[in-house]
């Protein structure tokens, strides 16, 4: 489940609920909390030193193989490092992007660790510094997220990746293209969809809109907005499309996106062929 962890003392184990309870009275340079919840957020609160975050998720049967964080947009006054084997790597320097999604392989043998080092020379007004993460399995949204977020791919789906994004995706939208925006320093452009009709979501991405009173035509809909990576150039397109995803940290991220009347032709085939793996209501 989610939760948040706010205050590290020295040495806390943190569970789902986010409380903490101390686990050592003593004081060390390097502070450490373990947590027990696949996503939340982390807080420290008047960094100093080091701290040293442990993921150990209850589900002891499940495979994380990815770990992503994502920065809070305050965050400075620290930089952040994986631990991997004992060595620390560097993730983000003290003043880098905040916002960004940085994601890395958590299957070894070892738990994944997240370092954050304080700056010496920060300004002493900077309160906190935190965090959001996601733990990630091989078997449910770490496919969808490696298109697009951690290999970058931008190639179309093929028949199989299509028929499959309708039963696993977070979301499943038919709609229309408003508008393309971009964002040259998260390099990520943001997709505005329109007279939409969502089969699925997992949180409310989608906002369903209300017709206007006494305006012919004008029926409830629903909007939203998609993330995609910058580098895979989408334009703005007229017609109907199928959006489908993932979803993280309260965000929409692009899976596929076929023209609706292509994707309908190929699931109908299906259909006929019994290939389909899961059913789609036909309209």
């Amino acid at each position: 489940g989610e939760c948040a962890h706010l205050n590290p003392s020295p040495s806390l184990f943190m569970d789902c609920s986010g409380l903490a309870r101390e686990a050592e009275a003593n004081s060390r340079t390097v502070q450490q909390v373990r947590l027990r919840c696949t996503e939340g957020s982390v807080e420290w609160v008047y960094p100093g030193q080091a701290l040293r975050v442990v993921l150990e998720p209850n589900l002891s049967s499940a495979r994380h193989t990815t770990v992503c964080i994502k920065p809070f947009r305050s965050f400075n006054g620290a930089s952040v490092y994986i631990e991997r084997a004992g060595e620390l790597d560097l993730l983000m320097t003290d003043g880098g992007r905040p916002e960004q999604v940085f994601c890395f392989p958590a299957d070894g043998p070892q738990k994944p660790a997240i370092f954050l080092l304080a700056n010496p020379q920060r300004d002493i007004s900077q309160r906190a510094v935190g965090f959001r993460y996601e733990l990630l399995g091989n078997q449910t949204t770490a496919p969808n997220l490696g298109r697009s977020v951690l290999q970058g791919d931008c190639r179309p789906c093929n028949d199989t990746e299509l028929l499959l994004a309708i039963c696993s995706s977070d979301f499943v939208v038919r709609g229309s293209i408003r508008n393309v925006s971009h964002n040259a320093e998260r390099q990520t452009s943001l997709v505005e969809v329109s007279d939409g009709r969502v089969y699925r979501q997992r949180s409310g991405v989608f906002e369903r809109h209300t017709g206007t009173i006494g305006v012919p035509g004008s029926s409830s809909s629903w909007h939203g907005h998609i993330h995609t990576l910058l580098q895979c150039h989408v334009k703005p397109g007229g017609g109907e499309f199928l959006f489908t995803g993932t979803e993280h940290f309260g965000e929409a991220w692009l899976g596929c996106a076929p023209r609706y009347k292509d994707f309908m032709s190929l699931y109908q085939s299906a259909w006929v062929a019994r290939q389909n793996p899961c059913e789609f209501p036909l309209d």
